[in-house]
């Protein structure tokens, strides 16, 4: 077997964020090097906490969990209880977690890592708001070309935003960090609402999780259950997206996504367009090719590899 994929994970969890973190800790095609939390979906309090919940569900409290930004660089902070929960894992009930945070501040870590290892040898795997990645790119501006690659969840094209008309949430939490990341010249892979708006969490495929009948798989659907009753009232769906599992799934089979590279811009003036991910999917700009943006998805091959791999916890 080919040597396991150096990765750090950078997130805001998040009931999505927890299935990704288990999707990577049940995977021996990744080695984790680290987590690192971000004020997201829920402020850094909960999300540093909720990661290493996450960690020990998966009964894996070596993973090393790191504290990161508080709030975005330039707005005020926007959370989404509303659809994760006051605690933002809501579904099922967690021990509070015995693991210790690590004392390092996740954008310490991430700079201190990246210089550490060669070139080429850290992809970064970001789940939220891309806080810490701006930040760390902002202190040292060496360790872009260090990276591998970063594999984010974020943004929209052709199916528009989910927190306003024109944004994702990830982006829109934090524009300004996202035009940071997307100018550094890292090579990008981006699973926007285009991909993710198809990895539908419907009945069969929740039960099917449940079956495995683990505590990591009932504490799955637990989740899942909590997380896609705001998505199935508002889009009227059968289940809701699952987005940030996308991220993982492409790093253990990149075949199950199909996209383009094309030029991705951040709106970071217009308040009306605010965290706006402007892909120039037809090619009528002249802007550089800065990301693989995917669009397609196998569902069903998603879905399979995740509660196949969940049913290794």
């Amino acid at each position: 077997m080919a040597q396991a994929r150096k990765i750090i994970i950078d997130t805001d969890p998040g009931q999505d964020d927890a299935v990704a973190i288990l999707l990577a800790l049940a995977s021996p095609e990744l080695e984790v090097l680290g987590i690192t939390a971000v004020a997201g979906n829920v402020p850094l309090a909960l999300t540093e906490k909720n990661a290493r919940k996450v960690c020990e569900l998966a009964c894996r409290p070596d993973v090393r969990v790191f504290a990161g930004a508080k709030r975005p660089l330039v707005r005020d902070l926007v959370t989404a209880e509303h659809v994760h929960g006051k605690t933002g894992l809501d579904g099922p009930e967690l021990p509070e977690p015995r693991m210790a945070l690590d004392g390092r501040h996740a954008v310490d870590f991430l700079v201190e890592t990246l210089m550490a290892h060669a070139p080429g040898e850290i992809t970064l795997c970001t789940l939220g708001p891309l806080t810490n990645i701006a930040l760390a790119l902002l202190r040292e501006p060496e360790i872009a070309p260090r990276v591998r690659e970063i594999v984010m969840m974020g943004g929209g094209f052709f199916e528009g935003g989910n927190v306003t008309p024109a944004a994702e949430f990830n982006i829109y939490v934090d524009p300004h960090a996202a035009d940071v990341v997307f100018r550094s010249g890292i090579p990008i892979v981006v699973m926007p609402l285009d991909v993710t708006h198809k990895a539908l969490t419907t009945a069969v495929r929740v039960a099917a999780i449940r079956k495995l009948g683990t505590p990591v798989a009932v504490a799955t659907a637990q989740m899942l259950e909590f997380f896609e009753r705001f998505d199935e009232q508002k889009y009227g769906s059968d289940g809701g997206p699952l987005h940030d599992p996308c991220v993982i799934a492409y790093l253990i089979e990149p075949g199950l996504f199909g996209g383009r590279r094309c030029n991705v811009s951040v709106e970071t003036a217009s308040e009306l367009t605010m965290g706006m991910t402007v892909v120039d999917w037809w090619g009528v700009t002249e802007r550089p090719k800065n990301a693989l943006v995917m669009r397609d998805i196998d569902d069903d091959g998603f879905f399979a590899l995740l509660t196949a791999r969940l049913g290794r916890l």
